[in-house]
């Protein structure tokens, strides 16, 4: 038998039947009768489970109707068995059974046993590991189940199961019924004049981390921004820390998409923390980002130096990103390029950390450039293009960078591949020479509108 199959549920023996002296003696016998009944159907599982299914449905029929905590498990069972032996429909059948008993049981064990059953179908089945999961019968399952949670007034179950399923739909990329159940969800944390009720301030934050995380998916980053903010701004409520890591983290990657680094480094750090103080495993993947950020960033900080991050820099994990961090304050670009080609496992096959290698590479060859360049007046570019270990078109691109954000003043001679600097220049010639050109173009401009008016 499996361990899974193996292990009591929780409601196994959640329920005490206290009796008080009250009861007469055949309802004791009919209590003892019905709970035997549960426990042979277990012992049956590993030899047959059509057998098992058959012993699980007497149960039911020892209630006589009188729906009770041993027909609620019984029918969790076979709902599951059925599912591991492919009869879907007979189990959508015993399923819908099992919801009329959801009234019927306490809140918080109707919400433990739909959540087993939902999260069963939403695997494949045991012992099957290659079978795919049929989204259109979990769809199927958990509408069924929040129109009987609707239908009971549970609120707070229904909640909990349309949240399930979002997180569901999420982690499956299914983002247009996500959408849907978003907006669901939504509504219920509304006011009658449609505005957020910031009295459901835990359960907003959570929808919004969700549309967060769909949004930095599918690169809405419009939206995802004016939902981060409405996050940030919600007081009336003390989010778990995974929740505000899920936030800070998409933040973060939304603010790197504008090439605003050290607002990234910022919301990558306090994802960090907040996944570091749940204790989540995804705080290792969010210091990378927030070494990415910081060596984007220019920063002379070593992200490594806070009390935070410190014990986490000879991480296996991290190990890779602290020794590329250590090459890119010495401006060793050999080293630093040879740390990237030996960790594509850890660095460079990430999608995230890949879509900025070149940006990385493009800062680190600018500043070994910048210092390559400050003895000189004037320099060959196929040098400069040996030095860097790049071919000479990517260095004119350096160059020309470098020219336009006045970090150099010079001039590019591509007919003789060379670069003539002109740092002796006094800053009153490159202001009037400034003028000058600007003035050069405003003629050119004016002569062009006049002949085309003419």
């Amino acid at each position: 038998m499996s361990d899974d199959e193996m292990m009591y549920d929780e409601d196994d023996y959640d329920y005490d039947n206290d009796n008080n002296g009250e009861d007469d003696e055949d309802e004791e016998d009919e209590g003892v009768e019905i709970e035997n009944q549960y426990y042979n159907s277990k012992a049956l599982i590993d030899d047959s489970i059509p057998e098992a299914i058959e012993s699980y449905e007497k149960v039911v029929e020892l209630e006589k109707g009188d729906k009770g905590d041993w027909g609620f498990k019984a029918l969790k069972k076979i709902v599951k068995l059925l599912y591991r032996i492919g009869k879907h429909d007979k189990m959508i059948t015993k399923y819908k059974l099992f919801l009329t008993y959801i009234s019927k049981t306490a809140s918080n064990s109707s919400e433990k046993g739909i959540g087993s059953i939902l999260d069963t179908i939403s695997a494949p089945p045991i012992g099957k590991p290659n079978v795919p999961v049929d989204i259109d019968l979990v769809q199927n399952m958990y509408d069924l189940t929040l129109k009987a949670l609707l239908d009971t007034k549970n609120d707070r179950v229904w909640f909990r199961t349309s949240l399930k399923l979002a997180k569901l739909l999420y982690d499956r990329e299914e983002y247009t019924r996500l959408a849907k159940i978003l907006r669901e969800l939504h509504k219920s944390c509304e006011l009658e004049d449609g505005t957020d009720d910031q009295k459901k301030g835990s359960q907003l934050i959570e929808i919004y981390a969700l549309e967060i995380q769909m949004y930095t998916a599918t690169k809405n980053y419009k939206k995802l921004k004016e939902l981060y903010h409405k996050a940030l701004e919600i007081k009336s409520a003390i989010p778990h820390p995974r929740i505000m890591g899920i936030i800070r983290e998409c933040g973060g990657k939304m603010h790197m998409s504008e090439k605003d680094w050290q607002k990234a480094y910022a919301d990558f750090f306090e994802a960090f923390k907040n996944y570091d103080e749940a204790g989540s495993p995804r705080r290792i993947q969010c210091l990378k980002y927030l070494v990415l950020a910081a060596m984007l960033s220019l920063s002379a900080t070593n992200p490594f130096d806070s009390t935070e991050a410190k014990p986490y820099k000879n991480d296996p994990e991290i190990l890779a990103m602290t020794n590329l961090v250590s090459a890119y304050e010495l401006n060793d670009i050999i080293q630093f390029e040879k740390i990237l080609r030996d960790n594509r496992k850890t660095i460079t096959e990430e999608p995230f950390i890949r879509m900025y290698i070149e940006d990385l590479l493009r800062n680190i060859r600018t500043q070994v450039l910048l210092k390559l360049l400050e003895p000189y007046t004037r320099i060959r570019i196929p040098f400069i293009s040996k030095e860097l270990n790049i071919p000479a078109t990517e260095v004119e691109s350096l160059l020309v960078a470098l020219i336009l954000d006045n970090k150099i003043r010079g001039q590019i001679d591509q007919i003789n591949q060379e670069l003539h600097l002109e740092g002796s220049k006094s800053s009153h010639y490159w202001k009037y020479r400034s003028i000058d050109k600007w003035g050069t173009q405003l003629r050119s401009l004016q002569t062009t509108v006049v002949s085309r008016l003419t």
